[in-house]
């Protein structure tokens, strides 16, 4: 036997048990072996009497001694398996954990024997308190750790907040990355987007499911795994952060594991907030509900305010808070009424402002809810009410019989003061980038090139940021036939996509994928001027380069082979050319 060998067996010793290192030294010091190996197997076999006759009939039957103590031994393993499991729940509690204690003393030293350590791991598994000294023992040693269960792995990371961490970092790399995945994904669709699963689904990613599993119930582990997607938070700004921070509540709270949910005092705003989010809309009752929990904030208490602004970050909350604006507004221009005249709309500005609010509240420390800006209320709103009411005058208008005057044009400028507030007002932007998407969503092709060009300077860059861009590609697709047109697609790329593209490779790549989709539906002469422009440069990462030789390929495929070109038969008299529909 090597050295590992000797050392996986030298727990027997301790407790008395021949080993193969005794029967080396038997066969060395005796002058009779074959006798020895028999006193060896007497001393050290199964002591049943009625066995001793039976042995040589399994002989007769060509069982090797080995086969058949290897059956004897697994057999009681797994009755004694279920025998600690049973321990654990039988009988007084205190006497339950002291057998299993006297038990874990017992049979530690054989923790390394691989036959007998599942039954070690077993009896610590059952433990809710390993003694300190057999939890460093199994810290220290890499393979023990691993194979130690989840139960054991919760009481070492307690007290290792190091450790812990790097479990919990790939996990949440990973989970960054898959929402990433998401966002850039090739299909575009304006049914399944980003915002498409349910909380419930999301809930049942991997991620969620492995980090719920490793906290179980220890909320020591919870406020460690919140630490960390603060700490993450603030580092990186990473909105997904922010979602992971609400799935893992709701997760928790799935499971009723009331020991964590009872103490997190973001628990009933966000169940609350979660039922929303599921239906993308803030009804009545349900206003009133969380308006109750952030009045309920009480002095002293304030810190909350840092927990909530992290929930309602999320680009769920963000999202559910946002279409209900846009159709709380929309209501309010049937009803003749102001934005200061809606309680409704006002707290959801309240949250969203909150919500927006995440990052300065936590880096700064200064717990108090944002100051909403007044002229947000009476002036951005109303000016969105209005661009509203010019569709409906322009559909009207469409709908009379025209006099001599002529049909009147849409409304082709938009307000300064718009553009002006996309620049400065967080809140404002978000607002308006809802808006230009819903609008896009009805397939209003006047109002969107109308707006479009207030989107080249936005607070923060928000009309180039990933979630927006993702939803803007999906709804575009239900205007694709206006890709045809050069007045469409010189708006859109020329005047928007491609002013940021060479400082920004996420709106690079966004273009890419939208061209991926939809490049059979764009004239000719557009599209070979976009595939120069969008060449990617020395610069450019792996996905600009993939996704352009995927655009390139799909190209290619289109072109008409150069047999087919000249083979047309030339035409003897010259004719007058015939503007296309896309040169006018």
């Amino acid at each position: 036997t090597g050295p590992d060998q000797a050392a996986m067996y030298a727990g027997l010793q301790e407790l008395g048990v021949a080993n193969g290192e005794d029967l080396k030294e038997t066969l060395t010091n005796c002058t009779e072996p074959l006798k020895a190996i028999e006193q060896f197997q007497t001393e050290n076999g199964v002591l049943l009497p009625s066995l001793q006759s039976a042995l040589p009939f399994l002989d007769l039957h060509g069982t090797p001694r080995l086969e058949f103590h290897q059956s004897v031994f697994d057999e009681l393993r797994e009755k004694l398996l279920e025998r600690v499991s049973a321990i654990a729940l039988e009988g007084k509690v205190e006497e339950r954990y002291k057998k299993l204690e006297d038990l874990l003393e017992k049979s530690f030293s054989l923790v390394k024997m691989p036959s007998i350590q599942p039954v070690v791991m077993c009896v610590m598994k059952h433990l809710p308190k390993v003694p300190e000294k057999k939890l460093k023992l199994v810290m220290a040693d890499k393979d023990l750790y691993k194979a130690c269960a989840v139960e054991v792995k919760r009481q070492i990371w307690q007290d290792n907040q190091a450790l812990f961490g790097d479990e919990v970092s790939p996990l949440l790399k990973q989970y960054i990355l898959e929402k990433e995945n998401i966002l850039f994904s090739n299909d575009i669709s304006v049914l399944h987007n980003f915002f498409s699963p349910s909380p419930k689904t999301r809930r049942q990613g991997e991620v969620v499911q492995k980090l719920t599993q490793m906290i179980g119930k220890n909320v020591k582990l919870y406020d460690m795994v919140l630490q960390f997607l603060r700490t993450l938070f603030l580092r990186t700004r990473n909105v997904h952060y922010c979602t992971l921070r609400a799935e893992l509540l709701m997760s928790l709270h799935d499971l009723e594991i009331s020991e964590i949910c009872t103490v997190d005092p973001c628990h009933k705003f966000t169940w609350c907030l979660d039922a929303c989010i599921r239906e993308k809309f803030v009804d009545n009752k349900r206003a009133r509900e969380l308006q109750g929990f952030l009045d309920g904030v009480k002095k002293g208490q304030e810190q909350v305010l840092g927990d909530l602004s992290m929930i309602l970050c999320d680009p769920f909350a963000i999202n559910t808070l946002a279409l209900s604006t846009i159709r709380h507004l929309q209501d309010l221009v049937g009803q003749d009424t102001l934005p200061r005249e809606s309680p409704d709309l006002l707290l959801l500005l309240r949250m969203l402002s909150l919500g927006q609010g995440a990052w300065d509240m936590i880096d700064s420390q200064v717990f108090k809810e944002p100051k909403m800006e007044a002229e947000l209320i009476t002036k951005f709103l109303p000016m969105l009410m209005s661009f509203v009411v010019d569709d409906h005058t322009f559909n009207v208008d469409q709908k009379l019989p025209s006099e001599e005057k002529g049909p009147i044009p849409y409304p082709s400028t938009i307000p300064e003061a718009f553009t002006k507030f996309l620049l400065e007002n967080r809140i404002a932007c978000e607002i308006g980038l809802y808006y230009i998407l819903h609008i896009t969503k009805q397939r209003n092709k006047n109002a969107f090139l109308r707006l479009l060009p207030a989107l080249v300077e936005t607070f923060s860059d928000l009309a180039f940021s990933d979630i927006f861009l993702h939803l803007l590609t999906g709804n575009l697709t239900l205007l694709g036939d206006e890709f045809a047109l050069e007045e469409f697609c010189t708006s859109l790329f020329d005047g928007f996509f491609l002013t940021a593209c060479s400082r920004k490779e996420n709106v690079h790549r966004h273009v890419l994928r939208l061209l991926l989709h939809l490049h059979h539906k764009v004239a000719p002469a557009k599209l070979e001027s976009l595939q120069k422009a969008l060449e990617p440069t020395k610069q450019s990462g792996e996905a600009v380069k993939e996704l352009y030789n995927q655009l390139t390929e799909k190209l290619e495929l289109r072109k008409p082979s150069p047999a087919e070109v000249t083979e047309t038969p030339s035409m003897e008299l010259p004719l007058p050319t015939v503007p296309t529909p896309a040169s006018r």
